[in-house]
């Protein structure tokens, strides 16, 4: 009876991980929102700064919440908190058809806002949903199940790139649909959660606390490294898809089309590549395709500074590619390493993301005092880290 109420109570969850791919949009946003306000390029990279920040001050602190109450509770405070980011632009306009006004010096500091609490509905989702859909899977098929979810997580993160051009075609609408839309899938996850019936299992350990956590990061140096390894990735997955949009526009004059052409190009090959990396995973050690994955970006990322639109478009494929199994990859490696040590090193590595917030401005900077190209140096140097890590594992036992 248990197994069966297991497997009809998965459906909401995969919900679950689609709402936490919203908070993927502050990507696309960056282009949009820029023109949308007239934003140098440091001003708008506040997006991801905002909507990022916040993996870095909940993370740790809700995992030991979360231990304390359990994984369901917390997943409706990441639902409610989504949601009130998502519903609070529409009071100014914010749904479909909305034009800045130059007088009103209260709108992008109040879209930061909106981005901030969607962040931290985000970023609450991350800490709980990979946990529960291990309480909500039969035995035997957590695994295919998380899979799947991350699939739909990507397909979450693609709306922010497919439906802004679509709504301008059809109905002649701008990029603030995205709240609405998002507005109504995030308060039907949240129904159908709260109406869901969750056994939770309990570790048979200890769980992380706060104090546990950091003592890890600083007194291991392996940890350290890794947990860098996270927050250089996602600083630098950000930086490029945040870019790509303004690239398509200003270099290729791209400019309706420029977001369809973004998700061709980078998101499709990250959504392909996740499948795609389950398989070679049987082929070869996770060590070794760290490798691989991240020499293909760097190839991909040389790509982009030959100047001709072949080259540069198969690199961001390349890009794209190289990026979709670089998060699993430098996690898998690092709780096999010390798997007694999962729940600090699950912390610390949501944590970590907050590098999505803090590198982007560095490359909005870089590239008003440059240019859109010369600011891809920023994410190029984030690999040059993580092909160090990399090489350090391949030759570690």
């Amino acid at each position: 009876m248990m197994n069966h109420a297991k497997k009809t109570s998965a459906a909401p969850f995969f919900l679950v991980f689609l709402a936490m791919g919203f908070g993927d949009v502050v990507g696309p946003m960056v282009g949009l929102a820029k023109d949308t306000f007239g934003l140098s390029n440091t001003m708008a990279q506040l997006l991801p700064l905002v909507g990022f920040l916040m993996f870095g001050l909940l993370s740790v602190p809700m995992g030991v919440y979360q231990a304390k109450t359990s994984k369901k509770q917390v997943l409706m405070i990441g639902l409610v908190l989504a949601a009130i980011g998502l519903i609070a632009p529409m009071s100014i306009g914010m749904y479909g058809n909305f034009t800045a006004d130059a007088q009103n010096k209260i709108q992008f500091p109040f879209l930061l806002a909106s981005i901030l609490l969607l962040g931290a509905g985000a970023a609450i989702l991350q800490v709980s949903g990979n946990p529960i859909m291990r309480d909500v899977s039969r035995e035997g098929d957590f695994s295919r199940n998380l899979s799947l979810a991350q699939s739909v997580k990507a397909i979450g993160s693609s709306l922010g790139f497919l439906l802004p051009p679509f709504v301008v075609w059809a109905f002649g609408l701008n990029w603030t649909i995205l709240f609405p839309v998002y507005s109504v899938i995030v308060l039907i996850t949240l129904l159908s959660v709260k109406a869901s019936k969750v056994v939770e299992q309990k570790a048979d350990r200890e769980p992380a606390s706060l104090a546990s956590c950091f003592n890890l990061l600083f007194s291991n140096k392996y940890a350290l490294m890794m947990v860098l390894g996270i927050f250089f990735y996602v600083g630098a997955e950000v930086c490029v898809s945040s870019a790509v949009p303004i690239l398509m526009k200003e270099q290729f004059g791209l400019n309706e089309l420029g977001l369809l052409v973004s998700w061709s190009l980078f998101f499709l090959p990250i959504l392909v590549g996740r499948f795609a990396g389950s398989l070679i995973l049987e082929k070869i050690s996770p060590k070794r395709f760290l490798i691989l994955t991240v020499i293909l970006s760097l190839c991909g990322m040389a790509f982009l500074f030959t100047g001709t639109q072949a080259m540069v478009f198969t690199g961001i494929v390349l890009i794209g590619l190289g990026f979709s199994n670089i998060f699993p990859l430098i996690f898998s490696i690092t709780v096999d390493k010390m798997p007694e040590r999962d729940n600090e090193l699950s912390g610390l590595m949501v944590t970590a993301i907050v590098g999505g917030a803090l590198i982007p401005p560095i490359m909005g900077f870089v590239v008003d005092h440059t240019s859109n190209l010369i600011g891809f140096l920023v994410p190029l140097a984030c690999l040059a880290y993580l092909i160090s890590i990399a090489l350090v594992n391949l030759k570690t036992k």
